[in-house]
């Protein structure tokens, strides 16, 4: 999250991390690592894309408009860190191939639903893994970058 200048969120995303982190850091129990993300996050700007919601806090700006297109914008604008987060903006992402590099985090639950992270693409897309990390609890990150 260090290297993430903006945030880029789907509207379904957007409203389960702003329901939870503005206040995470003040919950009972509350880590350090929680309590440190709180902060990154709410100071982090942020991008909703959503047809449907009217506003948003925490350093956020709304786009009602075509999401890839404002993604290329913002890509060529200053070609800074951008993470994208909500499985139907990341498959628009995809599609138009602009996503440079994936971080998936894998946590080891099933789940027998919901909306699938990798949509039906026309062309393969070829990565190259750059890293894997392992965290408490089976987490597991991996980074790859695309060919």
């Amino acid at each position: 999250m260090d290297a993430t200048g903006l945030a880029l969120y789907g509207r379904k995303l957007w409203e389960a991390m702003s329901s939870h982190w503005p206040t995470a850091d003040k919950q009972p129990g509350a880590t350090p690592a929680v309590i440190e993300f709180a902060g990154r996050w709410r100071d982090m700007p942020k991008v909703v894309f959503s047809s449907t919601t009217s506003t948003v806090d925490w350093n956020t700006r709304l786009v009602t408009g075509d999401a890839v297109t404002e993604i290329a914008r913002l890509k060529a604008d200053d070609g800074g860190p951008m993470d994208i987060g909500g499985a139907t903006l990341a498959a628009a992402a995809m599609r138009a191939g602009l996503i440079d590099e994936y971080v998936i985090v894998t946590h080891p639950v099933l789940v027998g639903g919901g909306t699938p992270f990798f949509t039906a693409l026309d062309n393969w897309v070829n990565l190259t893994l750059v890293e894997t990390r392992t965290f408490p609890g089976g987490v597991v990150l991996t980074r790859y970058e695309t060919r």
